[in-house]
């Protein structure tokens, strides 16, 4: 699904109504449809108090609508018509009218807002501003934005919260920001949506489908993207009948320390879980009872060293070179790796420590071959790319991938794949119960598989971010996202591969 800018889908907007044909007032009342829908079904016929908040644009003609929309159901409502001076757009004014003609009473704010008593049931419905906005709320606005986030009602937003910009949130007035516990967000998600910093005003959002010109969609280009279900089983490559463990790589994973064996047979597993044909472990000698223990289907190479791997095998044998996981900082260590990047011609995957090393060694970032992965959490592309808010992250991580020609799949809630032609896809699998150790080793072994069966970097980042994410929800489901564990995971990637082998 493709994530546009506010000012694209203002261009799609006019699209529609000149392609379908269709006047932007009957647009307006089939996105208030759809939005009445949504409501009615988490809120309706449940002895809710519908407040709703329309601003002077089309986001309040959407709520104007809604309120008439809901009333119809039979549903108690109640409108407060936010606009100074009066001044109303079109379709603003068209939808105050109507409902004017079912005699649903409206509270005018032109001048001043006196806080109204609400309900205990109360359920406030945002549509002061949409994603348009681009200048900080003041004044009467900021007095309705007050009053709604002192509120202990429930808040559903319209498109999104009012005072938050679809993209430049940074530049966002906090203080005025309506804090909702529900987006909902109309045809395509917003950028900001996807970034820990606005958690707060969002809540949870999802999309609604308004029926915007799918021709004028799919023409226009997007660099941001939301991954959906189709477009990774699209990806994906049959195995065939009279293949071989040779047709599906050999894959080498160089991990593990003295007493973090477990990172290495979690990547390990994880990999096996991802119809890699052959897997070797590079791992110090220490590691390798329990490596061999743990994971059987795997061959070892205790390289040398005890406690800590001290130097790497000849890599060219393999289709894929995964390192990083329990690896350590140790000196030896690091320059085993660095002597990894200066041999290495197939692709590599590196996380976790292999990213720490190279971030105190950035020269070796260039030597890295082209079509490899990284998997930064935050804190490690931090100390590769230094600080800033999400989305200056965002965009060096965008950045780096063009200028390396390699993947970089930043990892959150909404984890980003950047891939090296400056597209970004935001994943839509995954839950909070991921945020535990081992979960980012799992992810290296799943991306360490793909890229040897072959896939392309960024296939195998995005297929694999996907897979781990629903494997993720799998086990949430099983076990409940505050005990679920990495190796839980593990356990679900089989029940995620069969979804999306169906």
């Amino acid at each position: 699904m493709k994530i546009f800018e506010t000012r694209r889908v203002r261009d799609i907007d006019a699209a529609t109504i000149a392609r379908e044909p269709i006047a932007s007032i009957d647009l307006m009342e089939r996105a208030a449809s759809r939005l009445t829908e949504v409501i009615s079904a988490k809120f309706g016929c449940r002895g809710h108090f519908f407040a709703i908040f329309a601003g002077p644009g089309n986001n309040g003609g959407d709520a104007l609508a809604v309120a008439r929309m809901l009333a119809g159901r039979g549903e108690r409502v109640a409108v407060w018509l936010v606009a100074p001076q009066g001044k109303l757009s079109p379709d603003c004014r068209q939808n105050l009218e109507r409902l004017r003609l079912v005699n649903l009473p409206v509270t005018m704010c032109d001048a001043y807002f006196e806080a109204p008593l609400l309900p205990e049931e109360a359920v406030i419905v945002d549509g002061l501003f949409g994603s348009g906005l681009s200048r900080p709320i003041d004044g009467l606005f900021a007095d309705v934005v007050t009053f709604i986030n002192a509120c202990k009602a429930v808040t559903v937003a319209i498109d999104i919260p009012s005072g938050l910009h679809g993209e430049k949130f940074w530049e966002c007035e906090t203080e005025n920001i309506v804090a909702a516990d529900h987006t909902l967000t109309l045809q395509f998600p917003k950028l900001s949506l996807f970034f820990s910093e606005n958690e707060k005003w969002v809540g949870q959002w999802q999309v609604v489908d308004i029926g915007l010109d799918v021709e004028t969609i799919d023409e226009l280009p997007a660099k941001y993207n939301f991954t959906e279900f189709d477009e990774i089983k699209s990806l994906l490559r049959p195995r065939k009948r009279f293949s071989h463990k040779g047709d599906y790589g050999r894959a080498l994973l160089v991990a593990g320390s003295l007493g973090m064996a477990g990172a290495s047979t979690m990547a390990a597993r994880a990999a096996l879980r991802s119809g890699v044909g052959l897997l070797t472990l590079s791992i110090p000698q220490c590691n390798n009872t329990i490596v061999q223990t743990s994971v059987p289907e795997a061959m070892t190479l205790p390289c040398c060293g005890d406690a800590h791997i001290e130097a790497v095998p000849v890599t060219s044998v393999f289709n894929a070179v995964g390192v990083g996981p329990g690896l350590g900082t140790h000196a030896e260590t690091s320059a085993a790796l660095l002597q990894l990047i200066e041999q290495a011609t197939q692709p590599m995957v590196l996380d976790a420590d292999a990213l720490n090393i190279l971030a105190k060694n950035p020269q070796y970032m260039h030597k890295l071959p082209s079509g490899s992965v990284i998997t930064p959490h935050p804190g490690e592309f931090a100390r590769i790319a230094g600080a800033g808010n999400s989305l200056e992250q965002l965009e060096k991580a965008m950045n780096l991938a063009m200028k390396l020609n390699i993947c970089v799949v930043l990892k959150g809630a909404y984890t980003a794949v950047c891939s090296p032609d400056g597209n970004c896809c935001f994943n839509s699998t995954g839950n909070a119960g991921m945020a535990t150790g081992g979960s980012g080793d799992v992810l290296t072994g799943v991306v360490l598989a793909l890229l040897a069966r072959g896939y392309s970097a960024t296939d195998a980042a995005r297929i694999a971010v996907y897979v781990h994410g629903l494997a993720g929800d799998i086990a949430a489901t099983d076990f409940g996202q505050t005990a679920m564990t990495a190796g839980d995971i593990i356990n679900a990637l089989p029940s995620a591969w069969k979804n999306m082998e169906k």
